[in-house]
């Protein structure tokens, strides 16, 4: 039977090149991602043989768009923000705002007005979440300090970019004034727009944290009780794209605001975490024709016809950017590692770069040069993000070499690197050293307090370190597996060593540094899993629990008893 296929020669022919080039990419340790993008132009209109229906997949790409942004509101965690938030918020406002700066400057070089400048600048300033989490993962940094503050600065940046979504429109209406000859009215028209959209933001934020965070989490609740997989995955999917839809319909804000939203509430539910796992093929292969779609809107002939552009553009995002954010780290007075990471990290441009610029073109905000320019240079920064990584160490070892500024940087003047001459020296004998200061580390912490057992601790977060003083607790910042930071917790008089890091990647260095400092001191160790703590217990590193409901209780119990309270 005759019939239109194009839907069905997008997705097998989509998904195929997709499948075929992200295999290539990952061999040459680039992300798939790079792959994607280049299917996607294999079958534009830009390039001979087969080119897919547009329309088609402009709508397939809006689905992708939905599906990404419930992803990252199912995995957005306010905590985990609060936990960085003094460097994470003012660290990503800076860094947007000098991306858009140089994005502008450049830009209007070109001949551009501002506000394509602008929105071109704004296109530059965040980041790829997939990348990033990808890329943290794969080197081990994801649940490190360093890869805390770098996804806590890119929920700042994609909430940032969230609120420029919802404000372009308004923008757009604004010129349209302009450009009409009502420039009288065109201010009043502009605080009228933004007040009305506002208005709906403000409606939709609020019926979905009054209706939606009851409705949808105890919608998880009556599916799952039925005991039907297909059915809670089928439910998951259907609130992401219906929230979507019925927030663009009802409020009027973006499907991607929507989508979002919708994820933030379903995180609310106890069933989020299978929520997460059992959408993940779908929200991946949605995610997979979003870049193809978008590799389709690329015209190649940017890059021999503007070549100067390209390279201003990439310089932008992968220099630019990253000292940016090198800066403001060592300004908060984190160690060059940490600055080093972050800047790596942020060093490329992703999926909010292609929703900001697919929109500001639809809306006559961007040129499709520019929609052009920063696919190439997401192309070309993502394909680099490994050898960013990849440098770290060298650059480290380099700077610390040759720059006297750095190893200043880096000597003990820092004050919260050391215990503070008031600290009462009764807190500093038998005491517990507690290194790592996060979700079981805090609740270990209490339960020393409450039990009257005196304890130092130890921990990477400034922001720990900060509060804990606050409360007269003996606090000390930097890495437990270099002696100078146990030695600042005085665990050669300690008692007791407890590691409560959710990685074990440095434990044995902690428990051999402890041991030559105080051969009798006893150790507890968190792990994550059996396998782990088989590994740990065989290595005679002490204790080991295994990370459960009740890890914190656990280790808790056993240091009281072992302290006889």
């Amino acid at each position: 039977m005759p019939h239109d296929v194009s839907l069905i020669a997008i997705l097998a022919i989509g998904f195929g090149l997709a499948m075929v080039f992200g295999y290539f990419a990952h061999r040459l340790r680039m992300p798939p991602l790079v792959g994607y993008l280049v299917a996607g132009i294999v079958i534009g209109p830009a390039t001979p043989g087969f080119v897919a229906d547009l329309s088609l997949a402009a709508q397939l790409a809006e689905i992708g768009v939905m599906l990404l942004m419930f992803g990252v509101g199912l995995h957005f965690s306010l905590a985990d923000l609060m936990a960085v938030k003094r460097i994470a918020v003012p660290g990503a406002i800076v860094q947007i705002s000098v991306a858009a700066l140089l994005g502008m400057a450049v830009s209007m070089s070109w001949g551009w007005s501002w506000v394509e400048g602008l929105v071109f600048g704004l296109c530059l300033s965040t980041a790829s979440t997939v990348v990033l989490l990808r890329a943290l993962e794969s080197k081990g940094l994801l649940k490190s300090i360093n890869g805390q503050i770098a996804v806590g600065w890119l929920i700042v940046e994609d909430l940032a970019m969230v609120l420029v979504l919802v404000m372009m429109p308004a923008l757009a209406t604004l010129l349209t004034a302009n450009a009409a000859g009502d420039s009288d009215h065109a201010t009043s028209d502009l605080l009228l727009t933004l007040g009305i959209t506002l208005a709906k933001v403000a409606a939709f934020v609020v019926f979905m944290l009054v209706i939606g965070k009851r409705l949808l989490p105890r919608m998880l609740w009556w599916v799952s009780r039925t005991g039907s997989r297909e059915l809670f995955t089928l439910t998951v999917i259907a609130v992401a794209l219906g929230v979507a839809f019925g927030s663009a319909k009802l409020f009027d804000v973006s499907f991607a605001l929507g989508a979002f939203f919708a994820g933030m509430m379903m995180r609310e539910s106890e069933f989020s975490h299978r929520a997460a796992d059992e959408s993940l093929p779908l929200r991946d292969a949605f995610a997979v024709l979003f870049f193809v779609s978008v590799g389709m809107l690329f015209e190649p002939s940017v890059i021999w016809e503007e070549p100067l552009h390209l390279l201003a553009v990439v310089a932008i995002i992968v220099f630019g950017k990253t000292l940016a954010a090198i800066a403001l780290v060592l300004l908060f007075r984190y160690p060059l590692n940490t600055a080093l990471t972050v800047g790596a990290s942020l060093a490329q441009i992703g999926e909010f770069a292609f929703i900001v610029a697919g929109l500001g073109v639809y809306l006559k905000l961007l040129p499709v040069e520019g929609q052009s320019l920063v696919l190439a240079a997401a192309l070309i920064s993502i394909a680099l993000n490994s050898l960013m990584f990849a440098a770290i160490e060298p650059v480290q070892r380099w700077v610390r070499s040759h720059s006297s500024l750095a190893r200043r940087l880096e000597r003990s003047n820092d004050p919260l690197a050391q215990l503070p001459m008031t600290t009462d020296e009764e807190l500093l004998t038998g005491q517990v050293v507690l290194v790592g200061y996060g979700r079981v580390g805090r609740r270990i912490a209490r339960s020393l307090r409450e039990r009257g057992i005196p304890f130092v601790v130890a921990d990477q977060n400034r922001e720990h370190i900060d509060d804990l003083r606050r409360d007269d607790i003996p606090a000390v910042t930097g890495d437990a597996s270099t002696p100078d930071v146990l030695i600042q917790a005085h665990v050669h008089r300690a008692a007791m060593l407890v590691i409560a890091l959710p990685d074990t990647l440095h434990v044995r260095t902690m428990v051999d540094i402890a041991r030559q400092l105080n051969p009798k001191i006893a150790v507890v160790v968190r792990a994550n899993n059996g396998t782990e703590a088989r590994l740990l217990e065989e290595e005679g590193l002490g204790e080991v629990f295994v990370a459960e409901t009740a890890l914190a209780q656990s280790m808790s119990g056993h240091i009281a008893q072992r302290f006889g309270k």
